[in-house]
C-alpha cells in the first residue's frame, strides 16, 4: 500500500459539515426512493454483502463489500433503467426505447425492455468488446455499431430519437433513473444498519447521487452522520474540477482501463445532488485500479471490472481516512475476458509480482545458465526468456537477456535483483 496521496483530491462539500433536513436535498426523496424500490424488486437482486478482513487491515476499519458485479445484467444498471422505463406511459412504450451505452447501461436497458415488452434498440462504439455486444443482443435489443466513442454513439441514438419518437433512456441524467439507483443504498442501510462510510464510484454521477441523497436523508433522520466518498478514475476526472468551479465542466478524457466511469462532463441533476450530499471525492489512477481487481480476484474471489472496482483501489492507496464501518460499493462485473488477462498481468506488474529484465551478458558459453540458477537459487520462477544479440548500446562482445520473472512481490524482486548484482551482472527493469 501507498502513501502517496493519504490527502484528498478535492475538498469536502457542504455535506461534511452539517446535517440536511431531508426536503433541503435536490435529490428524489427517501419515499419516492422506497417506491422505487417496490418496483425495482421486480428484476434486481439484493445482491450479498461481503466483508473483508484484508481490505480492513489496511483501513484500520470494517470493510464490507457490496457485490453488484452480482447483479443481473452484471452491474447495477438494470435498477435505473427498469425503473425509468417502468414509468413510461402506453403512448410512449408503443413508441420503443433507445439508449447509447458502451456496456453496462446498454445490458439495463435491454432487459428491462425485454421485462417490460418494449422494443429496444442500442446504439454502440464500433469497438465494443465482443461480450458485451452478445450479451446486449441476448436480451433482445437491436444494437446499432456507430462510431469510436460513446459521444458518437450518444448524438446518434439521439437523433435516432428525434427522427422515430423513440424515448430516450439516459444512463445517469434523470430523477428516475437515480431514484433506480438509490434503492441500492435502502439495501446497504438493511445489511449494515449501523455503516458510517460508503465508498461509491462516480461516472456521470447516476449512483452516487441516488446512494448519497438516500444515505443524507435517513442520516438526518437519524440524528446521526453517514460518511460518502466518490471515487473516480484519474484519466476522467471530472468532478473535482467542476465542484472546484461550483458548476458541471467538461475535462478531456484520456485512455483509462476504467471504461464504465469515464465520463467527460457530469450530468446537471447528478451534479447538484452530490455537491450536496458527497462529503468527498478521490481519484485513482490505472495501476491502482489493476492492483484493486487483482486483490478481489485473489482475496475475495470476485471479478470485478474496473470501474467497479476503484473503491477498492482507493482503500488500498491510502486516499480514504478511516471512519467507522466502511462499505465499498462494486458497481460492476462485465469484463472482456481478454481485458481481464491484461488487466491481471498489468497488476501483477505494478505490484512487482512480475519482473521484467534486461541483463547484458558476456558472449561466451554457460551465461544464460548461470544467471537461471541465480534466479532459481532466490526461488523465483523464470516465465519467459528472450536472448539476443542485437540489443540497443550492447558492445560487439556482449549479449542481451531478457527475462519475465515472477515474483511474491517487492521485497523479493529486490533479492532477485541483489543476487544478480553480486553475481557481477548489471540487471536492469523494463516495463
Amino acid at each position: 500500500m501507498t502513501d502517496t496521496a493519504a490527502v484528498p483530491v478535492v475538498a469536502a462539500t457542504p455535506a461534511a459539515d452539517a446535517l440536511r433536513t431531508p426536503l433541503a436535498l435536490p435529490g428524489p426523496t427517501l419515499a419516492e426512493v422506497e417506491a422505487a424500490r417496490a418496483i425495482v424488486s421486480a428484476v434486481a437482486e439484493v445482491t450479498p454483502l461481503q466483508s473483508s478482513r484484508h481490505l480492513g487491515a489496511m483501513l484500520g476499519a470494517p470493510v464490507f463489500l457490496k457485490t453488484e458485479n452480482l447483479q443481473r445484467t452484471g452491474s447495477y444498471k438494470i435498477r435505473g433503467a427498469y425503473h425509468r422505463m417502468s414509468k413510461l406511459s402506453d403512448e410512449e412504450r408503443a413508441r420503443g426505447v433507445v439508449a447509447a451505452s458502451a456496456g453496462n447501461h446498454a445490458q439495463g436497458v435491454a432487459f428491462a425492455a425485454g421485462e417490460l415488452g418494449i422494443r429496444a434498440t442500442i446504439f454502440m462504439p464500433v469497438g465494443v468488446a465482443l461480450p458485451k455486444l452478445q450479451a446486449t443482443r441476448h436480451y433482445g435489443a437491436e444494437v446499432v455499431l456507430v462510431g469510436d466513442t460513446f459521444d458518437e454513439s450518444r448524438r446518434a441514438a439521439q437523433q435516432h430519437a428525434a427522427e422515430t419518437g423513440a424515448v430516450f433512456i439516459p444512463p445517469f441524467d434523470h430523477p428516475d433513473v437515480i431514484a433506480g439507483q438509490g434503492t441500492l443504498a435502502l439495501e446497504l442501510l438493511d445489511q449494515v444498519p449501523d455503516l458510517q462510510t460508503v465508498v461509491v464510484p462516480i461516472g456521470g454521477g447516476g449512483l452516487a447521487a441516488g446512494v448519497a441523497t438516500v444515505l443524507k436523508q435517513r442520516a438526518a433522520l437519524e440524528g446521526r452522520s453517514i460518511r460518502v466518498i466518490g471515487v473516480q478514475a484519474a484519466n476522467a476526472a471530472a468532478y473535482p474540477p467542476s465542484l472546484a468551479a461550483g458548476e458541471p465542466t467538461a475535462v478531456a478524457v484520456t485512455p483509462t482501463i476504467a471504461d464504465g466511469i469515464a465520463v467527460a462532463k457530469p450530468g446537471a441533476l447528478n451534479f447538484a445532488i452530490i455537491r450536496e450530499t458527497v462529503d468527498e471525492v478521490v481519484t485513482v489512477d490505472d495501476d491502482d485500479i489493476a492492483r484493486a481487481m487483482l486483490v478481489l480476484l485473489e482475496r475475495a474471489k470476485l471479478v470485478v471490472e474496473p470501474a467497479g472496482a476503484v473503491g477498492v483501489a482507493a482503500i488500498m492507496t491510502g486516499r480514504i481516512a478511516p471512519e467507522g464501518t466502511t462499505v465499498v460499493i462494486l458497481s460492476g462485473g462485465n469484463i472482456d475476458p481478454l481485458v481481464m488477462e491484461r488487466v491481471i498481468s498489468h497488476g501483477l506488474a505494478a505490484s512487482e509480482r512480475y519482473l521484467k529484465l534486461r541483463i547484458p551478458l558476456p558472449d561466451r558459453p554457460g551465461q544464460l545458465a548461470r544467471t537461471s540458477e541465480i534466479v532459481a537459487a532466490q526461488n523465483a520462477n523464470v516465465v519467459e526468456v528472450l536472448h539476443t544479440r542485437h540489443g540497443s548500446g550492447l558492445q560487439i562482445s556482449q549479449v542481451e537477456l531478457e527475462l519475465h520473472i515472477e515474483t511474491r512481490g517487492p521485497e523479493h524482486a529486490e533479492q532477485v535483483m541483489s543476487a544478480l548484482r553480486e553475481a557481477g551482472y548489471d540487471p536492469r527493469r523494463t516495463l
